[in-house]
């Protein structure tokens, strides 16, 4: 199996509500795919489908079971803490809940999260150690030779 991840998809309640706040609250575009029940975005070298949660439940043969943490967190990194509180702030305008408010973390960065309309956990952070490229996509440390 290739390294990488190509497609995220979140299972939503209200497809409606969950495009208005990703669109009209967060400033993202829909990508121009055609089907109707489902919306795409593109986020660089991978994209992100909005789905409805019981369908999506329906298609991987699994119980549509929700509330609490489901282990897992989306992250948004920046450039800097700046730009951190300003994306977290526009989230929550656009109907986000903030979890935890951004702050100084333990691993030398600064970062908060914010859980969407339908409860999907998001970090937004600064990262001093991970530089963004030009085009947004996070650069890791490369292996010592």
């Amino acid at each position: 199996m290739d390294q990488r991840l190509s497609l995220i998809t979140l299972g939503v309640a209200d497809l409606a509500r969950a495009q208005a706040f990703y669109e009209q609250g967060l400033g993202w575009a829909r990508a121009d795919v055609p089907g109707e029940g489902i919306a795409f975005y593109q986020l660089g070298g991978i994209a992100l489908a909005l789905y409805p949660w019981d369908a999506l439940a329906e298609d991987a043969q699994q119980p549509p079971a929700r509330g609490g943490f489901a282990g897992i967190t989306f992250a948004h990194n920046c450039r800097s803490t700046d730009e951190v509180d300003v994306v977290l702030a526009r989230a929550v305008a656009a109907g986000a809940k903030l979890v935890k408010p951004a702050q100084t973390v333990f691993w030398g960065g600064y970062s908060g999260y914010f859980a969407d309309p339908d409860g999907h956990l998001w970090e937004v952070a600064f990262n001093p150690f991970f530089p963004l490229a030009a085009d947004g996509a996070l650069v890791l440390p490369q292996p010592a030779a």
